[in-house]
């Protein structure tokens, strides 16, 4: 491979010009697919856009609850647009050439946002905790103060993290082959690529694994086991059920969100049991399916939400209707007889 004399760099290492992401090559009716995720990522950026606008717009919805849900639909936008645009661009223009920086970016994109979608049902978990089993100390403990800490110190020590396990890439050399065997830049199989020593990569992609995936997954199981506690000691039957009915929807999104990633990321990544093609798909439908579910399963179940989405869409058809009205009123005054 003759380029890759021309990425040898002053350290002795060599970095090719980039990376050919191999995937769905082995898939029939690829076709279907792709226009599947497209209508996902439309129907991803347009209803958490909504979700976003309705809560920034309306001054009762700057609450703890709120800000995490917001939170959660940043996220759910930036992890589709870093991955499925790139994936209907390589379809249509046939074209599955990254360079390396632009890998290494996308690379840290999909790994920042995947994580912090794990932290923020984390965040929603602890945000239900204190709602059911602190109720009266609930405006006291979680305030908007609290939460937007909470937020902040996820985004910091995620975007750190993920920031040290790329850069450490670069202090790989490559030069064997460039085929990437995924439909983005993953990580695992980058670095696999190498033919100098990747045991810190392996290291580095293990503990924040852990760290990353299971400790939130650890964090929400304990808050329900003390969420059930509370609500089994509760006297009355119709505030059980009140009170289990709220985390319904949150549950259901830690189901879909971390059933697919923790089995594609424990059994793909420490044994060679699933096949690399059916592992691309998995990986591809666990991540691009949660941001589209989140705010149909989530935030517009919720009654303040809708109630304020409904409000926002009918007072923008009244100010169409008064500005139209406004100007057929205007257009009559120069009539004759008027």
């Amino acid at each position: 491979m003759a380029f890759l004399g021309n990425g040898l760099n002053v350290s002795g290492l060599i970095h090719p010009p980039g990376f050919y992401l191999i995937a769905f090559e082995k898939f029939t009716s690829i076709n279907l697919y792709f226009i599947f995720l497209s209508l996902v990522y439309i129907i991803t950026v347009l209803f958490n856009l909504l979700l976003i606008y309705v809560i920034a717009s309306n001054r009762n919805l700057h609450s703890a609850k709120f800000l995490a849900v917001c939170n959660l639909a940043v996220i759910d936008v930036v992890l589709n647009s870093c991955t499925i645009p790139g994936m209907i661009k390589s379809f249509l223009v046939k074209d599955n050439f990254l360079t390396f920086d632009v890998c290494l970016v996308q690379m840290f994109t999909y790994y920042a946002f995947l994580s912090l979608e794990s932290f923020a049902l984390a965040v929603l978990a602890y945000d239900r905790l204190i709602a059911i089993c602190f109720p009266l100390r609930q405006n006291s403990i979680n305030t908007l103060l609290s939460m937007s800490c909470v937020v902040a110190l996820t985004w910091s020590y995620t975007m750190g993290a993920t920031l040290f396990a790329i850069v450490i890439i670069k202090r790989l050399s490559f030069c064997n082959s460039v085929r990437v065997l995924s439909y983005f830049c993953d990580y695992a199989p980058v670095f696999r690529l190498a033919c100098n020593d990747n045991s810190l990569h392996w290291s580095v992609a293990s503990f924040l694994s852990i760290t990353i995936l299971l400790g939130p997954f650890v964090f929400i199981l304990l808050s329900y086991i003390s969420i059930l506690v509370t609500v089994f000691r509760m006297q009355s039957v119709a505030s059980r059920g009140k009170a289990l009915t709220t985390c319904v929807e949150h549950l259901i999104l830690v189901a879909v969100f971390y059933i697919p990633v923790l089995t594609i990321f424990t059994i793909g990544f420490y044994s060679s049991l699933i096949d690399p093609d059916q592992r691309v798909l998995c990986l591809s439908l666990s991540s691009c399916l949660p941001p589209v579910l989140n705010p149909i399963i989530y935030s517009f179940r919720t009654k303040e939400i809708r109630l304020r989405a409904y409000s926002s869409l009918c007072l923008q058809e009244e100010l169409e209707c008064s500005r139209r009205n406004e100007g057929i009123a205007r257009s009559c005054v120069g009539l004759p007889g008027i």
